[in-house]
């Protein structure tokens, strides 16, 4: 990392909310991957609507498929749940490929309240990579075995999901 880098970064611990906003327009030229993390991070201290909202445009037009795996690992991440909607959100606007990780949007689909539940639905259906026919099944299968359960408000969501997953066989 670049000194001149180092020193942008450090405009995001400034009490100043200006200052902060300002870094991160900075940012959208000159970020790099790593500074996901500080950013997640960022995004979950912030009470700041602001710096919430430029912080989410920044995941919303990521484009280097590095991102990916820290994304992912932030959605994973119990002490991000209160950011959970607008990390899933992230995923779709940014049209990165999500596709290896089809059983943790599953997963989300599943388990989580309609919000997200919601957002996940629409990452899965938007997805443009072909996937393994066996992984296909399995998460089919799991769809299914959950309908019995899920909500009225999500059937409809997993239902659309069990007639997709199909037309994305590798």
């Amino acid at each position: 990392m670049t000194h001149e880098h180092t020193h942008i970064l450090k405009g995001l611990e400034s009490s100043d909310s200006l200052k902060v906003i300002e870094t991160l327009e900075e940012l959208r030229g000159s970020g790099k991957v790593s500074d996901i993390p500080i950013l997640i991070e960022l995004l979950h201290l912030t009470q700041n609507p602001e710096i919430k909202s430029k912080i989410i445009d920044l995941f919303a037009n990521l484009k280097e498929s590095d991102a990916v795996p820290l994304i992912i690992s932030a959605i994973q991440d119990q002490k991000y749940a209160p950011e959970l909607k607008v990390l899933v959100a992230c995923c779709w606007e940014n049209g990165l490929d999500y596709s290896n990780y089809l059983s943790l949007f599953v997963d989300l689909l599943i388990k989580s309240e309609f919000l997200v539940a919601f957002e996940a639905y629409t990452v899965i259906m938007n997805n443009e990579h072909r996937i393994e026919k066996a992984i296909i099944d399995h998460e089919v299968e799991r769809i299914q075995t959950a309908l019995s359960t899920t909500s009225d408000v999500k059937r409809q969501l997993l239902l659309d999901v069990i007639d997709f997953l199909p037309t994305i066989w590798k």
